[in-house]
């Protein structure tokens, strides 16, 4: 069946395809890099056994899939992602942890280098809200999951993040990411269509839950409004923004500084929601 025209998408945007409009810039992998399996991935670790054999899709610079590792000592973890250059730094932090039971490598969800049945464990967080198909990356996820393993997947819901104090100029910049995001022919509100996708991808027996992660605190919220503000001005998404007309320069240096504004309040707090599901899949995917 054709895919069905999608309106978030830019006119020029091919059907099925998705953008990750964040990059690598240093500003995203501060963020990235100090995820654990403890704060993002906490709904998986029950299931999680010694000997599993896990694939991590979109394991960035590493540092969720380490802790994966080192949950399964008598088994291995595969941390995959489609930038080559973020594998180094995922690299060193699993040799720097005394972590060698992982390996990672380059490859695309949508069209998974491995065989059928390959993993115990197939896990993804923060990865199909940039892609444009995001059901065809469960039907691959699921390729790869051997007969009673799970696909767990973790994403977030930008809509509903919510903070205090509403400092002007913090709705501009969500409906401006929301805009952008959209654009790029990925769907910011992933963690609440979770659900629907994998039912659309065939997996029927679902477990559904949320998680968020919060910042307050001086510590806190230094470090999250500044992430975003510099990730405002200068990572891909910056340029994005302002090359599909959502914004100009000046727009986005008034975000900053209303990221800036924020974290300068002793009351200051941010909440952010995200859906996840683990998918027990029953048999081996139909020919």
């Amino acid at each position: 069946m054709p895919e069905a025209h999608d309106e978030r998408k830019g006119p020029n945007e091919p059907k099925g395809t998705g953008v990750y409009i964040h990059g690598h810039h240093e500003s995203v992998l501060r963020s990235h890099g100090r995820r654990r399996a403890a704060d993002s991935a906490a709904y998986l670790l029950p299931e999680l056994r010694p000997h599993h054999r896990i694939l991590d899709i979109g394991c960035g610079p590493g540092s969720i899939t380490a802790d994966l590792a080192a949950l399964v000592p008598h088994g291995h973890v595969t941390g995959l992602d489609a930038a080559e250059d973020v594998l180094d730094t995922a690299r060193a932090a699993a040799r720097e942890r005394g972590v060698d039971n992982v390996d990672f490598t380059t490859g695309d969800v949508r069209a998974l280098d491995f065989p059928d049945g390959s993993f115990d464990v197939v896990h993804a967080h923060q990865v199909l809200q940039y892609l444009g198909d995001p059901v065809a990356a469960l039907r691959e996820m699921r390729r790869v999951c051997r007969p009673g393993g799970v696909v767990a997947v973790r994403d977030v819901v930008y809509t509903a993040m919510t903070w205090y104090p509403r400092v002007p100029g913090l709705e501009d910049w969500q409906r401006l990411y929301v805009a952008v995001a959209r654009a790029g022919g990925g769907e910011p509100d992933a963690g609440g269509r979770l659900l629907s996708w994998a039912r659309q991808a065939g997996l029927t027996d679902v477990t559904t839950s949320a998680g968020a992660w919060c910042w307050s605190g001086a510590e806190q919220r230094a470090w999250w409004s500044g992430l975003w503000a510099d990730r405002t001005l200068s990572s891909p998404y910056a340029r994005l923004a302002v090359e599909g007309g959502h914004t100009d320069r000046a727009g986005l240096e008034d975000i900053a500084a209303a990221w800036r504004a924020w974290g300068r309040h002793e009351d200051a707090w941010f909440a952010v929601v995200n859906g996840e599901i683990l998918c027990r899949v029953r048999e081996s995917v139909p020919r």
